[in-house]
């Protein structure tokens, strides 16, 4: 019940920032150190340690570019990499080796569940489909066809998904809890796209704590904080704590630790982006 009550309680302060550079593809943590994703052709991953966030280096995934997501699984100590060009997600070990597999659609979000599968959200298509951590594809969910242009998904500890979804000139932005077979919405929160509370405008990323649910809200510049229930609680992170889109996020339980990717807009662009660090 402790963390529990944290959560009802929590705003977020920020403490520190990492580095300014190309935009922010993904970030997620993984051990001792904080993995950074950035769309560029070169030392795409940035490494940094956890305690004082200075950069200890950079690995480079091959013949990949189109990045959308990055997450990562503490049991198989490898960091998963999705791209949307060659419609695949590559799996680099914390040493560096680098392997893919396809997904056969774009993939758009990541996330690793209790069986250490990894989920693929694939927006277009709207599909989830879930891998071993070698690639071999285990199921796959076509959502209800009200969730338009899934995001990110989550699957909790009794099998529900938590998925977010809405995109631009969608009509409904919000976020689901959706039966384990990915047939039924049990619950959601959202709906008219909006600024105002209870609403959302791009609802893009997800974490999970103990049945809590974290929302990246881009074009609103915010992080929500919902309930297991999927109930209001509040802002977490509000657009006065960044300095312009976020965009991804990852939350280190352990440590209690909000990574945040903000990314700077030009030109319906993004042209740079950092990591904020936030307390919780």
């Amino acid at each position: 019940m402790l963390r529990w009550a944290c959560w009802l309680c929590t705003v977020a302060h920020a403490v520190h920032t990492l580095t300014e550079g190309e935009q922010v593809r993904g970030v997620t943590s993984l051990a001792d150190q904080v993995y950074v994703l950035r769309q560029k052709e070169r030392d795409q991953v940035e490494v940094y340690d956890v305690i004082n966030y200075r950069l200890q280096l950079r690995l480079t995934v091959p013949d990949v570019r189109g990045f959308t997501d990055m997450t990562s699984c503490e049991h198989c100590r490898c960091v998963y990499i999705a791209c949307t060009i060659a419609k695949c997600v590559n799996r680099l070990h914390a040493e560096g080796a680098a392997t893919q597999w396809a997904v056969n659609d774009e993939p758009a979000g990541l996330s690793v569940n209790a069986a250490h599968n990894v989920l693929v959200t694939c927006r277009d298509v709207r599909k989830i489909k879930e891998f071993s951590s070698c690639g071999d594809l285990l199921r796959e969910l076509t959502l209800p066809d009200d969730v338009i242009n899934p995001h990110h998904a989550i699957q909790t500890r009794n099998g529900a998904l938590i998925v977010c979804h809405g995109y631009l000139n969608d009509a409904v932005h919000r976020v689901c809890k959706i039966s384990a077979d990915g047939r039924h919405v049990i619950q959601s929160h959202g709906g008219q796209r909006g600024s105002d509370v209870g609403q959302y405008d791009v609802p893009r990323h997800l974490a999970v704590d103990n049945g809590f649910v974290l929302v990246v809200d881009v074009c609103n510049g915010r992080v929500t904080l919902l309930s297991p229930t999927l109930d209001y609680i509040g802002q977490v992170v509000s657009r006065d704590d960044l300095k312009d889109d976020p965009v991804r996020l990852c939350l280190d339980v352990q440590r209690r630790r909000l990574y945040v990717a903000d990314n700077e807009c030009k030109d319906s662009r993004w042209v740079a982006g950092r990591v904020v660090v936030f307390g919780v």
